[in-house]
């Protein structure tokens, strides 16, 4: 059997370059449009190409289609938890649970702090469940009607509730990727939740102070009338309640519990279907539109329609029937369509080796720690582009730096810490990446609008190559061997 050549670095850029041509063809036609077919195309086209390489180095075919199958394997549990969002969103919104959540939310939260106490409140949130979809899917939604209820940028708004929910999912001892990054690194969890405080504590208070400064300086645009004509819509045409919110309670207490996140979120959506005709009735039927069914076949409908189909609000107003007109099952259908295309495309390129030969290249001219670091940084960041998934982008930097680092004397838990502040971080950063586009489905807010105002996703990875190239807090290898021996030698 013919061994497969290994890619050079020509073969390895080919399928980038077109890619970053088709993609900016794509935008610059489409523009919005583009997340909606015009930038799967594209997915599938770089694939096809990167497939060409591969079968002219010597891969077959079939062994490209088993890689292909086996990538998009990998985000089955994200396609199905994007579908549940879909009907959880649904429901919730018949149910009147995300428009009490606006309702109470126009209370309390004042313009001047929204954006900081946004994100604050979803980094508690996600600290306590370790899920930044769970976060966004449930108060991220709320939040971003929020802030349109109080005339405020929802783009904003989307950042505050990323860098929040991303602060807590890095740093909860229940997240996925908090347990992911140190088994890979060859590190514990513990060690790497307390070195990621030396990065992440620094930057998500300037985010925090951003967030501040933004607000203060943030122009509202909905008068005193326009906000009176919203809550009133809302009590008009909702039973506004604190029961309402019991599906958000529930779900936040299963995540907490470390229930996984399907079953969490499913349960949810059925939770909120329950309530909806239990405290709104008169909604769920409006909605069905179903007379001559008898009411229990039509609430039921109700139900169903707003799980696979969204709810459509039919208050008259139309600021509120566009703020509570979302989700559904089929709503998401775009979003994992570029999730297949771009896993397929991230396959391809790990198959043949391409990818790993991007990253070889690059290490060869890391001479120093900072420029290590850095280099650690932008392929987290390289990966999450190309192959559009931060478990790749955590699992593949774990595995080809962790001999590198242990060769330069440095403590593993440097490199974990270094691809949770870039690989998990910047994952919401990228349009066709897994998280970036749920992030984009679920708040509905354009990824590339949301992203300069992502502030602790941006600015995570800029402290973590300055950590790198002074020193500050880099431990070394042989630093925590003594110190492990001295803590034996006193207890002993």
């Amino acid at each position: 059997m013919t061994t497969p050549k290994s890619p050079s670095l020509i073969h390895a850029l080919i399928p980038i370059m077109a890619l970053a041509a088709m993609l900016a063809l794509s935008v610059y036609i489409f523009g919005d449009g583009s997340s909606a077919g015009p930038n799967q195309v594209v997915l599938t086209f770089a694939a096809a190409i990167a497939a060409i390489i591969g079968v002219r180095l010597g891969h077959k075919w079939a062994d490209l289609q088993k890689a292909i199958i086996a990538g998009i394997s990998t985000a089955m549990i994200a396609v199905l938890i994007l579908l549940s969002v879909g009907a959880l969103i649904g429901t919730w919104l018949m149910a009147g649970t995300v428009p009490s959540l606006v309702y109470y939310g126009l209370e309390l939260l004042s313009p001047q702090w929204f954006f900081a106490a946004s994100c604050l409140i979803c980094a508690i949130a996600a600290l306590a469940t370790g899920s930044s979809w769970t976060v966004a899917g449930t108060l991220g939604v709320a939040l971003i009607g929020v802030s349109m209820g109080l005339g405020l940028s929802p783009e904003i708004a989307a950042g505050a509730i990323i860098s929040g929910a991303y602060f807590g999912d890095k740093m909860s001892p229940l997240s996925d990727t908090t347990n992911l990054a140190p088994a890979v690194a060859g590190t514990d969890i513990f060690s790497h939740i307390r070195h990621m405080a030396w990065t992440t504590g620094p930057s998500f208070t300037i985010a925090l102070i951003l967030f501040a400064i933004v607000g203060m300086g943030a122009d509202s645009t909905a008068d005193a009338s326009a906000l009176d004509l919203l809550k009133n819509t809302l009590e008009q045409s909702f039973n506004i309640s604190v029961i309402a919110l019991l599906p958000l309670a529930v779900v936040l207490y299963l995540a907490y519990k470390k229930t996984p996140p399907l079953p969490t979120i499913l349960f949810g959506a059925l939770l909120g279907g329950i309530l909806a005709v239990l405290l709104q009735p008169e909604v769920v039927l409006a909605f069905a539109n179903s007379p001559e069914l008898p009411t229990g076949l039509a609430m039921t409908k109700g139900v169903w329609v707003a799980m696979f189909g969204g709810y459509a609000s039919a208050t008259g107003v139309a600021s509120v029937d566009e703020l509570l007109s979302r989700g559904g099952m089929a709503g998401m259908l775009d979003t994992i369509w570029l999730i297949l295309t771009a896993l397929s495309f991230g396959a391809v390129l790990e198959h043949t080796g391409m990818l790993k030969r991007m990253i070889d290249g690059a290490v060869k001219r890391a001479k120093s720690t900072g420029s290590l670091v850095a280099t650690v940084v932008f392929s987290c960041i390289g990966i999450n582009i190309v192959a559009a998934d931060q478990y790749i982008a955590i699992v593949l930097p774990g595995k080809m730096y962790r001999a590198e680092f242990q060769k330069r004397n440095l403590d593993p838990k440097n490199l974990s810490r270094v691809i949770e502040d870039s690989g998990t971080l910047t994952s919401p950063l990228v349009p066709w990446n897994t998280c970036g586009a749920f992030m984009a489905s679920t708040l509905g807010v354009g990824t590339l609008a949301y992203l300069p105002f992502a502030f602790f996703n941006l600015i995570n990875p800029v402290v973590s190559i300055i950590y790198g190239f002074t020193g500050f807090t880099m431990v070394k290898l042989n630093e925590r061997v003594e110190q492990e021996g001295q803590t034996a030698a006193t207890v002993s």
